[in-house]
């Protein structure tokens, strides 16, 4: 089994008055899948739940993300999600909730089989 990382995508995202750090993470996974349409798996000739999606999330707090609802995003593939302290709380001059920022980088990998 040679498992290959074929693709690293980068997105930002944010919840400015909630202090919702996993509205955050979510808008920085769209942010990342938004701008791209790569056929990956086809272009390996696999199908598309092959794929070994791992979805790393920076964020002030990780613990308060709900990680299912990150993983809930993708339509397809096998999908983990790895909270990391990261991100930004920018506070606020009026004393609310601070705005929070996530970064996400997915990647994406596949088993190419022995010749990989």
């Amino acid at each position: 089994m040679a498992v290959k990382r074929l693709l690293t995508e980068f997105g930002m995202g944010s919840s400015l008055r909630r202090q919702d750090y996993t509205q955050a993470a979510e808008r920085a996974v769209k942010d990342a899948l938004w701008h791209n349409s790569i056929n990956l798996a086809e272009l390996f000739g696999k199908q598309k739940e092959e794929m070994q999606i791992t979805v790393e999330v920076g964020v002030q707090q990780p613990d308060a993300l709900e990680t299912d609802r990150i993983a809930a995003i993708f339509p397809y593939g096998q999908v983990t999600v790895v909270p990391r302290k990261g991100g930004l709380d920018v506070p606020r001059d009026d004393g609310g909730n601070p705005t929070v920022i996530a970064n996400v980088a997915i990647s994406v990998a596949l088993d190419l089989g022995e010749s990989a």
